[in-house]
């Protein structure tokens, strides 16, 4: 389905090419470096500010509140296949259609006898399967002072901790909280429908049960643990996954602020070398450029921020894309006063792994590139950039959520747009 969108641009004049890195008109206007691109649309690219403000235009509360009703009614990714017509592939629900039953149940990581083996081997460890609303929380690593999914999670698995464990607890003066490793950790504002984590315990007594009633029990209609099932100890949630799904919502309607402003387009008019020409977004075309990645294994360190020296080069930058495609399609709300439907493109990802804010900057960047008219190679091109302002500043977060983390072999009809 062919989508578009045209808000008026800002179109710099054209000069000769300059080094990577320098400032234009706007830039220096604004403070800021931009990077210079030298292909042929350099002039109809959206400047970083300019992007951002695009992003931040758009009416984010209709997404935030689509995630929010398929977290508090247990719709979760069935109700993500229904945006695209079609019911969700190795998922069920139950007869209250309240607990989704995974592809990835215990029959993948069975549970080993510890027979004759001490240590880690005599703990149980659980498998814990949670959907969240990333507008309630502050992300899900546990930071002081925020309210976090981890923070929450681990503190009330605190009465499942051992003995010994509560004693070196209390010793040290901390809290009794369990420890949750997760599959990957979600922003502020990331919506999960199927995140996983693990627990480990020594005592023998803890059923699965015990530990889904507890967490549905912390913050009823933000956070619900979906599956509990205990694992092998050799089971892992994030080295043990073989892929990730992640979809993003981004609304097309024309309701936004023009991403100019009253203030920048005042600029514009007293500033002879500015001129407004619209621009046009296909969504069409952002598919065209985002299945140039699939089946890749690509270094995306262009495309990550905020990561650690250590992770920005080299093959800790790599990941293998099976999946990347965009569709229109239509967002409903629950809202008895909004009966018509906003128009949303959905961009859905799926990877070995993903760096740190990898998909945000991918989903602006092929935004961005798309309304350039840039060839469909463009974000290929972009990885042999030197500089991270090659790319655009990350979408919104209130968009993303991580639909589920796979343990079994990739399979692409299970994804949500398919040809």
């Amino acid at each position: 389905m062919l989508a578009k969108f045209r808000p008026p641009m800002a179109t710099s004049p054209k000069t000769k090419a300059a080094p990577a890195v320098a400032f234009s008109t706007a830039a220096e206007r604004d403070g800021y470096a931009q990077y210079n691109h030298t292909d042929a649309c350099q002039h109809l690219r959206w400047t970083s500010r300019e992007s951002y403000e695009y992003m931040y235009a758009r009416p984010w509360s209709r997404v935030v509140d689509f995630y929010a009703t398929l977290v508090r009614t247990g719709a979760g990714t069935a109700g993500l296949a229904e945006l695209f017509g079609k019911a969700e592939k190795g998922h069920a629900c139950d007869t209250n259609g309240q607990e989704p039953l995974t592809s990835f149940d215990e029959k993948q990581m069975p549970v080993k006898s510890s027979k004759g083996r001490g240590g880690r081997w005599e703990r149980a460890n659980f498998k814990i399967v949670l959907s969240y609303h990333g507008g309630s929380f502050d992300g899900w690593q546990k930071q002081p002072g925020l309210n976090t999914v981890q923070g929450l999670v681990e503190k009330h698995l605190g009465q499942f901790v051992d003995e010994r464990k509560a004693k070196q607890l209390q010793d040290r003066s901390l809290p009794i909280e369990g420890c949750a490793t997760v599959a990957g950790r979600t922003d502020k504002g990331v919506t999960a429908l199927q995140q996983v984590c693990s627990f480990y315990t020594w005592r023998k007594d803890v059923q699965p049960s015990d530990i889904k009633d507890t967490i549905n029990e912390a913050a009823p209609d933000k956070i619900n643990s979906l599956v509990v099932s205990e694992v092998s100890r050799e089971f892992h949630p994030n080295f043990s996954a073989k892929w990730r799904r992640y979809l993003y919502i981004f609304p097309l309607d024309d309701d936004a602020k023009s991403i100019s402003g009253d203030e920048q387009s005042s600029i514009m008019l007293k500033n002879p070398e500015y001129n407004i020409a619209p621009r046009s977004f296909d969504v069409a075309k952002v598919d065209k450029i985002l299945r140039q990645l699939e089946g890749k294994m690509l270094s995306y360190k262009m495309f990550a921020r905020d990561t650690q020296a250590s992770r920005s080069a080299g093959p800790a930058t790599e990941c293998f894309m099976f999946h990347s495609r965009a569709a229109v399609t239509k967002l409903y709300s629950a809202d008895e006063n909004c009966k018509e439907g906003m128009t949303v493109m959905c961009v859905e990802l799926v990877a070995n792994r993903f760096l740190r804010k990898m998909v945000r900057v991918l989903v602006a960047t092929t935004i961005r590139e798309a309304a350039a008219g840039a060839d469909e190679d463009a974000l290929l091109n972009l990885m042999e950039a030197t500089c991270r302002r090659a790319t655009a500043p990350p979408a919104p977060a209130e968009g993303l959520c991580l639909v589920d983390v796979g343990y079994e072999e990739f399979n692409e009809q299970r994804c949500f747009i398919v040809d």
